[in-house]
């Protein structure tokens, strides 16, 4: 029995071996190549399933009420912040860079400054909220964008006679799109981040800090450089005019409504309910030309699209995005992950289980070996990510499994290349013994 347990170890090491030798040598990235979803959807998470399938329907978060701003000037946007004003929100948060791009301030790169009458109003508004957030971008100078840096060292703010009676957070999401047009994956958002020696929050971060600042802080002291936003529900329609909804998209996503929102016009000609906006979190964003529209602008694939996989269309505004991340963080319902440390007992621990296995088919039923050992692999694959999606649907637990998954797939040549090695050892011990 000893040299069985001992055996197992020794193959395990050698499996761990393998992979270590064979990813450094060839950086074929191995691990992540047997994550046989990742494979087959270059897009696409094992966990996109849990989200789509496995998890119950929210209901509509109250403390929410998403504002479309359609194609408005800032003189729209001004009076739309005016009349939300009059019923006393909680917050107001602009997901909008209000400036001239580039710092470049004249009439032919601005044309924004030609509409003194629209920023004056805006500005106004502005200052006449009680608290109100305006959003921010992350920037790389090309010093620093040389490294391929995760990093951001400036900032593109709103402009001064906006900026300066707002808080401001940055709305960069992580995604893989190198510009405004491809194809943009909102899984994530990066916390918190120091720009020039001062802390920079994101837009959904310091909307949360203004509601309630201890759960804020609270989730700030995971100390995450990114974290996985636990998303739970798309938008619902609060508008009367129904026939905009003839196009709508809102089928792109496969999860129930979370967030309440109103079209711009309904909110200019005052249809809506007079305690709409009282105590609420109002965010306002472009939601489309109008509430249903088809759009592109502004949109993401996220793991609540009907298509797991070759995914179609976008199914969700960056405000809504932006609105989940408040919400996870309000509802302090995190997305956890596996420490390396664990990541690495997992793989070793599912490795030693799948070696002694084959090693008692191998010794007890050798004319079987061959088939049995795939078999015991294929049954391995098929229950880990079984546990995956489990785990992740009903405790928020993100097992990343990638170097268990290579492991196991490794056991079965790694264990005959063993074995080999072993049994020629012995013959030549045995001649050496023989000769002697």
């Amino acid at each position: 029995m000893k040299n069985f347990w001992v055996q197992s170890a020794a193959i395990t090491v050698f499996v761990f071996f393998m992979m270590w030798a064979f990813s450094g040598l060839t950086d074929l990235k191995l691990f992540s190549a047997f994550d046989t979803f990742s494979q087959a959807f270059s897009d696409t998470e094992l966990t996109d399933y849990a989200f789509n399938k496995l998890r119950e329907d929210p209901t509509v978060d109250e403390r929410f009420v998403l504002v479309n701003i359609g194609n408005l000037p800032r003189g729209g946007v001004a009076q739309e912040i005016q009349i939300i004003n009059q019923y006393k929100p909680r917050i107001i948060a602009y997901d909008a860079l209000v400036n001239c791009e580039g710092g470049l301030r004249d009439s032919i790169n601005c044309p924004q400054l030609l509409d003194t009458l629209g920023n004056l109003m805006l500005s106004d508004a502005i200052k006449a909220s009680t608290t109100f957030i305006l959003g921010e971008k992350l920037l790389q100078t090309d010093s620093l964008a040389h490294f391929d840096s995760n990093l951001a060292d400036s900032l593109e703010l709103p402009d001064p006679e906006f900026g300066d009676y707002a808080k401001k957070g940055f709305v960069t999401l992580p995604t893989e799109a190198t510009h405004q047009e491809g194809v943009k994956i909102g899984r994530t958002i990066i916390p918190q981040m120091m720009v020039r020696g001062q802390r920079e929050l994101a837009f959904s971060v310091q909307i949360a800090m203004q509601y309630d600042s201890v759960k804020t802080n609270e989730f700030l002291a995971r100390n995450s450089e990114e974290e996985i936003i636990n998303f739970r529900g798309n938008i619902e329609v609060l508008q009367l005019r129904i026939n905009s909804l003839k196009n709508s998209e809102a089928g792109s996503t496969n999860f129930a409504t979370m967030f309440s929102v109103i079209d711009y016009e309904d909110v200019l000609n005052g249809n809506f309910n007079p305690d709409l906006f009282k105590d609420k979190i109002v965010m306002m964003g472009f939601l489309g030309s109008y509430v249903g529209a088809p759009s592109w602008e502004d949109k993401f694939y996220t793991p609540l699209n009907k298509k797991i996989g070759g995914r179609a269309n976008p199914d969700m505004f960056g405000l809504v995005v932006h609105a989940n991340a408040v919400a996870m963080i309000l509802n302090q319902d995190y997305v956890n992950e596996l420490s390396d440390l664990q990541k690495y007992l997992i793989a070793f621990f599912v490795c030693f289980f799948t070696v002694a296995l084959f090693i008692v088919v191998d010794e007890r039923l050798p004319s079987w070996y061959d088939a049995l050992s795939v078999i015991i692999q294929l049954v391995e694959l098929g229950l880990l990510m079984l546990i995956v999606l489990q785990v992740f649907a009903n405790y928020s637990l993100k097992l990343d499994i990638d170097l268990a998954l290579a492991a196991t797939a490794l056991v079965g040549p790694c264990y005959d290349i063993f074995k080999s090695l072993q049994n020629e050892l012995t013959r030549q011990l045995a001649k050496r013994k023989r000769s002697t």
